[in-house]
């Protein structure tokens, strides 16, 4: 059986980049066998019964390479130096090991940039000159690449196609049901994170709703999760979920979803669940161009909550919801990120 190596930011419970991990593991054909590069490899071998190793353990990564038949940068933004500088130094410094000890590489699913920096750029120009082939997600970086010189597929996220499972706890809770998808950001300043705890508490008094806190990443969202749930009043939940299937499964019983998470919105939509965006990052701004989706970019929230709550209010009403045929095409076009894993 022939070995492929998983390389993403998985296992650090960050729900996202856990999903785009079980979105390739459930494309990836029987006859590969998978080795995930993880955070967390205990955790990830458990929920997802694969092999898993230390992503930071040279001596492991090392071995592991010298066995192995392929490498795949399993989806994301891998390649971005907005964040950090040393992310795209770490990926590219894999991919360039992977194929200088002849494995096939595969680019999968990725969305490029932003790259800010020559070096950054340079390097992943570089790295992708050795893939055997590449997809991404969204049609900005497809323009970067395609500038580059290079013919990417094009494809939805994955995660528009995971399969998800039930999550019997929230079948009980009071509707209509809205969800609240935030995390950190510069542009989410304490005032204008206040602005919408307040729009939060009109929106909930208006509908009459119960909110489910929905952290993606608890070491990052968490703090915002509490510091929400200490502004409200009455009638919410937070749930932690660490397993993707129920993630997405949430969004089944969802009512109405407010999120800056780029796969939360994508959940939602999935399920054709009305969502209004607030975007801190390109990823979300193009979903939002691409779908039509009306939603503020964080530094043009109104500084009135009571504009706030009446725009959300506007939406719940009227919802932006996927069209049954919009939404199948969604799905079948993102399974064609399969077409790189048919080695």
């Amino acid at each position: 059986m022939k070995q492929a190596i998983l390389c993403g930011y998985y296992g650090q419970g960050n729900g996202g980049d856990e999903a785009l991990l079980l979105s390739l593991l459930q494309m990836l054909p029987p006859q590969i066998k998978p080795i995930v590069l993880s955070g967390n490899p205990t955790q990830t071998s458990q929920i997802y019964e694969v092999e898993s190793i230390n992503r930071k353990d040279a001596f492991a990564i090392n071995k592991t390479i010298k066995k192995a038949d392929y490498f795949i940068w399993g989806g994301g933004s891998l390649m971005q130096d907005v964040t950090s500088f040393t992310s795209p130094l770490y990926y590219a410094g894999l991919m360039a090991f992977a194929q200088k000890n002849g494995l096939k590489t595969i680019a999968w699913s990725q969305g490029i940039g932003p790259l800010n920096n020559s070096f950054s750029r340079w390097l992943t120009k570089q790295v992708l000159l050795g893939c055997e082939s590449m997809s991404v997600r969204d049609n900005s970086s497809a323009k970067m690449l395609i500038e580059w010189g290079f013919s990417p597929l094009v494809a939805p996220d994955p995660v528009w196609a995971l399969k998800e499972t039930s999550v019997e706890e929230i079948k009980a809770l009071p509707k209509p049901l809205i969800a609240v998808t935030l995390r950190p950001h510069p542009l989410l300043t304490p005032e204008r994170l206040n602005l919408l705890i307040q729009a939060l508490n009109l929106f909930q008094k208006a509908t009459n709703s119960y909110i489910l806190l929905l952290p993606f990443q608890k070491s990052q969202d968490g703090a915002i999760a509490d510091q929400i749930a200490q502004g409200l009043t009455n009638n919410y939940q937070t749930l932690y979920l660490r397993d993707p299937r129920q993630l997405k499964g949430v969004f089944k019983e969802i009512d109405f979803a407010i999120g800056m998470r780029y796969h939360s919105l994508i959940m939602a939509l999935a399920h054709q669940c009305a969502c209004f965006p607030l975007s801190y990052d390109p990823k979300v701004s193009q979903l939002m161009k691409e779908l039509d989706l009306f939603g503020w970019e964080l530094n043009q929230i109104p500084e009135n909550p009571q504009i706030i709550c009446q725009e959300w209010l506007n939406y719940y009403e009227n919802p932006q919801i996927l069209s049954d045929l919009k939404l199948q095409s969604m799905i079948d076009q993102a399974l064609l990120h399969q077409q790189l894993l048919l080695i």
